[in-house]
């Protein structure tokens, strides 16, 4: 079967009642093996944050970026994080059943209209797979799916055919930062894989896997490790170098950084069934997993002079969890799955914010960007995201699977 056709039906699947019955997936086939005390410790920080989310949603009117004081800051257009917002929604929905979150989850995917047409960001992935694509997944109306593709349409315009990358950052018409390339991007490729298997052309999906490729030749350092920032001549393709904006130093590893190519690599052996991308996807997990501490909560930078001693991002936690749980099923190693469960243990244990009546988010002891002193152990939204997708996996694989197809070629 294509890959197209593969998607296509899968998706169908996806928009069924939550009720349906749906083909078991390798995850779920674990979930019996679960510890019962980690069932017990992850339900309860499923509890929580589903309530919450309930209690604070009423009152959210934009897209919540971090915290200040413990109480949400927005963004009214999403700036690059708002489709974790409706996201956070959708999973609450999924583990609730309570349909008060998914009026709210439409509602908010909506006011991201406007950012179908936005060709002056990668992150479009991050924007519409949590909201729209999950939308359509849920749903089964069209008009979703057909924004989510038109996202891809502006995102495939930043693709640099000279280099074989997607840009990172700044307007098509802007020089400066036009030959950027950042590991964060490897998670935006899922949406572009999405378009193909909705439309059945494979122009999304090849640029996808040329990203990928790109990627894979220069992020990887020998270790396993990776910097945040790769840089090419735009003009001419010619690779330059690496370099950071989020992290130590061009020769440290970003934590969340290291997370995203971990789980973005997965996912696209996930699409293509290509054996060098998960081949990757292991080599980035086996050094983060190694480089944890033994509280299980990443440092922010694993390289950072202060460490192991340095201050921790929580986000980068929930999603290596996720990555992992994706890598296990992915290989078959269930030792990837057991660190996944340890990393969403920790978070519940230690991350979230239950002994504080103020906080408006779930999962704190986050860090935006150590380097500019923005955001130093805040609350931040796809931490949030992330640590709920992750519980789910583990408690109901079925429900996530539908959300955002978690199947493989």
């Amino acid at each position: 079967m294509s890959v197209s056709r593969r998607a296509v039906l899968a998706s169908a699947a996806g928009a069924a009642a939550i009720g349906a019955a749906a083909p078991a997936t390798a995850a779920e086939a674990t979930v019996g093996r679960t510890p019962a005390p980690t069932l017990r410790t992850l339900r309860a920080a499923a509890d929580y944050a589903v309530d919450k989310v309930r209690t604070v949603a009423p009152a959210v009117t934009a897209f919540p970026v971090g915290t200040k004081f413990e109480k949400w800051v927005y963004s009214q257009n999403g700036d690059w994080v708002g489709g974790f917002w409706p996201g956070t929604l959708w999973m609450a929905w999924l583990y609730s059943k309570d349909d008060a979150f998914r009026t709210w989850a439409l509602a908010s995917a909506q006011k991201l209209a406007p950012r179908q047409y936005d060709t002056g960001t990668h992150d479009l992935g991050f924007l519409f797979y949590p909201s729209w694509v999950t939308a359509w997944r849920l749903t089964g109306d069209d008009a979703w799916r057909t924004g989510a593709v038109r996202a891809a349409d502006s995102l495939m315009q930043r693709y640099n055919p000279r280099g074989r990358f997607i840009r990172a950052w700044g307007a098509l018409s802007e020089e400066r930062n036009a030959g950027r390339v950042i590991i964060d991007t490897m998670m935006n490729l899922d949406l572009l894989a999405f378009a193909s298997s909705q439309t059945g052309d494979d122009k999304y999906l090849n640029i996808a896997v040329e990203h990928a490729k790109t990627a894979q030749r220069v992020f990887p350092r020998a270790d396993g490790s990776t910097p945040h920032v790769y840089d090419f001549d735009p003009n001419s393709g010619t690779p330059i170098g690496p370099n950071t904006v989020q992290g130590y130093s061009p020769t440290s590893c970003w934590s969340r950084g290291q997370a995203w190519g971990l789980y973005g690599f997965t996912t696209m052996y996930r699409r293509t069934g290509n054996p060098q991308f998960l081949a990757t996807a292991r080599k980035l997990a086996d050094f983060a997993v190694a480089a944890l501490t033994p509280d299980h909560v990443p440092l922010w930078d694993y390289r950072a002079p202060q460490q192991p001693y340095d201050i921790k991002d929580a986000s980068a936690g929930a999603i290596m969890a996720c990555g992992l749980l994706d890598l296990s099923a992915a290989t078959g190693r269930h030792a990837y799955r057991e660190v996944a469960l340890r990393l969403l243990t920790a978070l519940s244990e230690t991350c979230l914010t239950r002994n504080s009546a103020r906080a408006e988010a779930v999962v704190a002891r986050c860090t935006r960007h150590r380097p500019n002193e923005d955001g130093v152990e805040i609350s931040l939204p796809y931490a949030d995201y992330y640590l709920l997708e992750g519980i789910l996996r583990v408690l109901q694989p079925q429900d996530v699977d539908r959300a955002i197809d978690l199947s493989t070629v």
